[in-house]
């Protein structure tokens, strides 16, 4: 028996359907254009001045939380100051960590970290509450954070995925927010005594 003709492999696979993503080609062009704006590209989707705007408030509320944890890093006594005391110091290295993270971002959309100590509490979501004892600097520091948490998850919620680099640094700084909110919420829960 005579064995059939074999198909070609252009007969075998169906056809090649069109790619949902830009060509090469048209890539690489549109790199090359426009290249003085470093990583803000055509395909940016977010009110690129808004979210700037956003970012130095938020880079101002972590600045007023780091050096409010430190005031109380330095102000706390009391029998149960000391380990309260390294919870301050750990939490304002942390805030400044965000700090850090924001300023970057800021600058890589093309825009300039706003950080003049004049303005930084009246742009701050968070207050500079100093507390009057131990218990009172924990609740305050309770509440800033939660502040923060509720502004973070905002801007998020705004920012959607139309710049999803700013999204994922705030959804990182706002994981690590809801982590102190928890440890000081269990600090209060745990409390004796004034």
């Amino acid at each position: 028996m005579p064995k059939p003709a074999s198909k070609s492999p252009s007969q075998t696979l169906p056809p090649a359907a069109k790619s949902p993503l830009t060509d090469t080609a048209t890539l690489r062009a549109n790199a090359r254009r426009n290249i003085e704006d470093g990583a803000i590209t055509s395909t940016y989707g977010a009110d690129k001045e808004v979210v700037i705007r956003l970012l130095n408030e938020a880079l101002a509320t972590e600045w007023v939380c780091v050096l409010r944890y430190y005031r109380h890093y330095f102000m706390a006594s009391g029998m149960l100051a000391d380990s309260v005391k390294a919870e301050f110091l750990e939490h304002a290295q942390q805030e400044q960590e965000h700090a850090n993270k924001l300023a970057e971002r800021i600058v890589q959309l093309g825009g300039e970290p706003d950080l003049n100590p004049d303005t930084l509490t009246r742009r701050a979501h968070a207050e500079y509450k100093v507390g009057h004892n131990l218990r009172d600097m924990v609740k305050e520091d309770l509440v800033a954070e939660r502040i923060a948490i509720d502004s973070y998850r905002e801007m998020i919620n705004y920012i959607g995925d139309r710049d999803t680099t700013t999204k994922r640094i705030l959804e990182s700084i706002l994981a690590q927010e809801e982590e102190h909110a928890d440890e000081f919420s269990d600090l209060l829960d745990g409390w004796i005594g004034d």
